[in-house]
């Protein structure tokens, strides 16, 4: 019997004693007036008289009152009952009750009070603090998931073929582990899931257990972390307790840096209780015996932060790296997503695919739900490419913003500096076509746009390809120069990402033959491998290196202007012709921009230009 099943019986014995109380009192006293009380006595039938403050008992002679024994009356003053008596009329005395009254003074502030005390308990002590209360301190909160609840499995997992390789494995053993052990090879104690937000780790964890329909034992790192110091380490007993008792399973940790960042020297206070959660998971790792059949999967997208203990061999033996997917993954990722929509008969997911480059699991997944939106906003029956495009240009340029509206000068210097973009990377061999040009603000800050559409995945470029992407970023500020002869706000952003391909070029490329092949600032974004960086640029280097480094940056951020100018100087008549129907219809697409662009002069090959520009 439960423990709710068990209040129930007590209640209910309690509530039939009361009531057979009652009922009893009922059938052998009857409540008379007092002048029938004086009447009894007169006549001889009462044999005894209890006689208390408020009210006065007498006993009955056997059969004088039929069933009754006892009567009770309420008492009256002596003097008033002689008045009253001459008057041949019933009378008695009442006395209001004050049993609730001062029942209700006593027990309501203390209730009050009780339920005061139990929500700051609840709130500081309880659940949200350390577990369920001091009774259940330790108590893992992780969830346990079988294969009916995950209801994932690899088929639903797109993009990510070679980890899904690497788990097969684990699902082999989990499902026959006496295989694995035929020539003395053992699992890994712990496989770490390493990638980018979004890439879908936990999705490819949960898919795990529920190909190999197993118990799947889920928890944050930041579960475990507590405001005294020894409730992480108790969890951490408590989870792999449970798991034992339910082998074969699978543990999953997700977001592992929030318990195991590296360890300084000066933990104390709230650090010290992570740093003794982190000193238990790695026990449990060296006495984590992988033969009972239990899996250790865990994600992070922060490996670099990770304490170095904790990535050695015998503990995370293994990391597998989910990443962003390239095309082919990003069309195998489009196509689960888009079984669930209703599709146009327009929709190409290999198109699709060519315009989210850079894009994760999870955009993908966010950009077919903004499409099923845009076209149920638009009462359509069926999801069409242009409700594809339109998601893209929503996702990465922002929200259009179509009240914002400009002055004239505005909208003509914008129009001229975005058609110096789609120009200049018309003319530079190598650059991503032209997919669409626009004047319609969208976001916080963009007044127009010009979208690329990259024809292959780039895993390394060129000097001249990030000389030539450096030119079509400062194509913008070229049109306004040549067109305007001044220079605007607008191309604020375009310079910065400039100036930082430039500067990766001299300090991390080894690209400039003055400074030779130095790094001279460290990668930040590193996986497994710690951040140590000093100096200017992220390095030792002397005042004199920094500003070579610095004129370095500046010749090549010049050469690129000049190239970019000396193409609008060369395509103005193009210019002209792009920005005036621009400036009409607000938006050119590919084909439109091809046709307007069919004589101008393009570069077929060139790494320098013929001539500087100086702009003034």
């Amino acid at each position: 019997m439960d423990r709710r099943n068990l209040y129930f019986a007590i209640f209910a014995i309690f509530g039939i004693l009361i009531f057979h109380g009652f009922w009893q009192q009922s059938q052998t006293v009857e409540a008379v007036p007092y002048s029938r009380l004086e009447e009894m006595l007169k006549a001889g039938q009462i044999t005894e008289l209890n006689i208390y403050d408020n009210y006065i008992i007498g006993t009955l002679k056997e059969g004088a009152e039929g069933n009754k024994q006892v009567v009770v009356a309420n008492r009256v003053e002596p003097r008033l009952a002689e008045q009253l008596s001459q008057y041949n009329v019933p009378f008695t005395q009442v006395y209001e009750s004050k049993f609730f009254s001062t029942l209700l003074s006593w027990i309501v502030p203390a209730l009050i009070f009780f339920g005061i005390w139990m929500l700051i308990f609840r709130k500081f002590i309880g659940k949200q603090g350390m577990g369920g209360g001091f009774m259940n301190i330790g108590k893992s909160k992780a969830k346990v998931y079988v294969e009916q609840q995950t209801g994932v499995r690899f088929e639903d997992v797109a993009g990510v073929d070679e980890s899904k390789a690497e788990l097969q494995e684990i699902i082999d053993f989990l499902k026959a582990p006496e295989e694995y052990g035929k020539l003395g090879a053992r699992m890994p104690r712990g496989i770490l899931l390493v990638g980018p937000p979004g890439t879908g780790k936990t999705l490819l964890a949960r898919a795990v257990a529920g190909e190999a329909n197993v118990p799947f034992f889920s928890i944050s790192g930041s579960e475990f972390v507590e405001m005294f110091v020894g409730v992480g380490a108790a969890r951490v007993r408590d989870l792999f307790e449970q798991a034992r008792k339910s082998a074969p399973a699978i543990i999953f940790i997700d977001e592992l840096d929030a318990l195991g960042r590296v360890r300084t020297a000066a933990g104390f206070g709230g650090n010290d209780e992570r740093e003794q959660t982190l000193n238990q998971l790695l026990v449990e790792l060296d006495g984590f015996d992988p033969t009972v059949g239990l899996v250790l999967l865990a994600a992070t997208n922060r490996p670099e932060v990770l304490d170095p203990a904790l990535l050695r061999a015998g503990r995370f033996d293994r990391q597998v790296l989910v990443d962003r997917p390239d095309k082919a993954g990003r069309i195998a990722i489009l196509l689960v997503h888009m079984k669930k929509i209703q599709l146009d008969e327009d929709v190409n997911a290999e198109h699709v695919a060519d315009l989210t480059t850079g894009f994760s699991g999870a955009d993908l997944a966010n950009l077919v739900n903004e499409a099923a939106l845009l076209a149920t906003r638009r009462r359509a029956d069926k999801v069409a490419m242009e409700d594809f495009s339109q998601a893209i240009e929503r996702i990465v340029a922002g929200l259009e913003k179509k009240n914002r509206l400009l002055n004239p000068k505005e909208r003509r210097i914008v129009a001229y500096h975005e058609v110096g973009h789609a120009l200049t990377a018309l003319a530079l061999p190598g650059s991503d076509p032209i997919y669409k040009i626009s004047i319609i603000p969208r976001g916080i800050g963009a007044l127009g746009y010009t979208m690329q559409r990259p024809t292959e995945d780039r895993f390394l470029m060129t000097k001249e390809e990030l000389e030539y992407k450096i030119a079509v970023l400062l194509g913008g500020r070229a049109a306004e120069k040549l067109v305007f002869n001044h220079l605007s706000t607008g191309a604020a952003d375009d310079i910065a990402k400039a100036t930082d391909i430039a500067r990766n070029m001299v300090t991390r490329y080894g690209m400039d033959d003055d400074l030779g092949f130095v790094v001279y600032e460290e990668n930040q974004h590193n996986f497994l491998t710690p951040q140590h960086t000093t100096g200017p640029y992220g390095c030792s280097a002397s005042d004199n290196t920094a500003r070579r480094i610095d004129a370095s940056v500046r010749r090549i951020i010049d050469d690129s202007f000049a190239l970019s100018y000396r193409i609008m100087e060369r395509n103005r008549e193009q210019l002209e012709r792009c920005a005036q129907l621009l400036l009409q219809k607000e938006t050119l697409l590919e084909a439109e921009l091809a046709e307007l662009t069919s004589d101008m002069e393009r570069i077929v090959d060139m790494t320098q230009p013929e001539s500087e520009y100086a702009p003034s």
